[in-house]
């Protein structure tokens, strides 16, 4: 391969990745996973600490999860909330990131056929994650709680790298921050120790593009938008 057509292929693996939301049932084997961790793990990280650890979810142990988890989101208890254990998105949200949210959300739920009035179809669209959207393996994603916000970074390029190798093997992926708030089910559904805290979850699979929800591709600004190019 030359260096011409390296750079094509890595530059088609970057832009053609995009969260996915309706899987095949097809299995995804254990030799192929071991593959992709391996290559993944080469993600950097300071002082090579490599903070990320990973749960593989699949069958009936995947299962078990999304009842439990379904069953708290569809039956929530007042008096025992489920709320994540750390702020994913800003307390506050101001423009311009309140209204690239805001489209994602729209755009998605038009694709779906779902209008703004229409609660239970949101609600029941938002369990999705909960199933991992059909897909045949669920990722639960942990780091120690002695690390601090620099292996969070780290931890970042870890989960790109196994997206873009899941990518180049015909897989997709959709990470998940919506987990995040079913944290203590989720702990005690995989005896985490204490030491331990979700960062997120994630599908992998293979795309179901049959589903109007795979054709959603977000927006992304210009570079112009966001890079300062100092003399």
């Amino acid at each position: 391969m030359t260096p011409t057509e390296l750079q094509q292929a890595v530059d088609q693996l970057i832009t053609e990745r995009h969260s996915v939301r309706a899987f095949l049932p097809d299995p995804v084997s254990a030799e192929l996973l071991q593959d992709l961790f391996r290559v993944a793990a080469r993600a950097p990280s300071g002082t090579n600490t490599q903070p990320w650890k990973v749960y593989v979810l699949t069958g009936e142990k995947k299962k078990q999860l999304s009842q439990k988890i379904l069953q708290a989101h569809d039956h929530p208890d007042p008096a025992a909330p489920h709320t994540e254990e750390y702020h994913y998105y800003p307390l506050q949200w101001t423009s311009p990131y309140l209204e690239r949210r805001r489209k994602v959300g729209w755009d998605l739920y038009a694709l779906l056929g779902l209008g703004r009035d229409n609660k239970a179809g949101m609600h029941a669209q938002h369990g999705r994650n909960y199933t991992f959207f059909d897909a045949p393996v669920g990722l639960m994603f942990t780091i120690d709680r002695i690390m601090e916000q620099g292996s969070w970074l780290d931890y970042g390029m870890f989960l790109q790298n196994l997206m873009l190798a899941a990518k180049a093997r015909g897989l997709d992926t959709c990470p998940q921050a919506a987990f995040t708030q079913y944290h203590r089910i989720i702990g005690e559904h995989l005896s985490l120790p204490d030491s331990e805290m979700l960062v997120c979850g994630m599908s992998l699979g293979y795309a179901d593009m049959s589903k109007p929800e795979n054709s959603l591709h977000t927006e992304r600004e210009p570079v112009s938008g966001f890079v300062h190019f100092l003399e």
